[in-house]
């Protein structure tokens, strides 16, 4: 059946999604739901080559909640895609079970070949908002992109990336059994994230002390050699040779 899995997709909203009070509420005002509903179909219809129709399908479900999934996409179990607002698929995006997307991310790629060019998402991944991961690589299970990240290249299982490009940030986390009260919202936990205006200031902080360590050494060789012996003279006698 094209929507075995519903149930357990709703239930995963309202496990991830505190606001959600129903199951009735999830279906009828949750366009993440939507969006997969119109996947399952149009992708349907795709591996059965009805390739414009599938295509057509989508483009109703991205006209209705404004979240474009190719039908070419592979998909797991149970993805969340929470707000969903300008969401992008790609066509050779993969994405694996237990996945979360937030508003705004793009799985796209960066290459005009028919060939694998869209990201490969492994099971758990979190991408926060406004994220853009662009090529054919991995990220790994359990990984971490933070809002608004550009990720260009692979990211190890565990590992939490940000920044522009994305880059890992703590260490990865282990490979253990994951629960929903593990989930992450947003995927960036604040106390793994460093504040690169706290970075610099603490950098700047830095500097001044080793500048003021070295003006007060240059200052007390300055006062040593005031107080000390005075500069020899010419003597009095060699004053009068000359004289003479």
């Amino acid at each position: 059946m094209l929507f075995k899995n519903l149930r357990e997709e709703i239930d995963t909203v309202l496990a991830k999604d505190p606001a959600a009070r129903s199951r009735l509420e999830v279906v009828f005002c949750y366009p993440g739901i939507h969006s997969v509903l119109f996947y399952r179909l149009a992708h349907w219809l795709w591996v059965r080559k009805w390739l414009l129709l599938g295509r057509f399908v989508s483009h109703l479900g991205r006209l209705f909640t404004g979240i474009e999934i190719h039908p070419g996409a592979k998909i797991g179990r149970r993805l969340f895609i929470d707000h969903g607002m300008g969401v992008v698929i790609g066509e050779t995006a993969e994405i694996g079970d237990d996945v979360t997307l937030y508003q705004g991310v793009t799985l796209g790629g960066t290459s005009l070949h028919h060939a694998k060019r869209h990201p490969t998402l492994a099971d758990g991944v979190i991408v926060g908002s406004g994220a853009q991961i662009l090529g054919g690589f991995t990220v790994g299970c359990d990984a971490r992109v933070g809002a608004n990240a550009v990720v260009l290249a692979e990211v190890p299982p565990g590992a939490t990336v940000v920044g522009i490009p994305a880059k890992p940030v703590g260490a990865p986390r282990p490979a253990t059994a994951k629960t929903v009260s593990d989930f992450l919202p947003y995927g960036t936990p604040c106390d793994e994230i460093p504040d690169p205006v706290a970075r610099v200031l603490n950098g700047l902080l830095d500097e001044v002390q080793s500048l003021r360590a070295r003006l007060q050494e240059m200052e007390h060789q300055v006062e040593a050699g005031r107080s000390g012996p005075p500069p020899r003279t010419v003597p009095a006698v060699a004053d009068e040779k000359l004289i003479a």
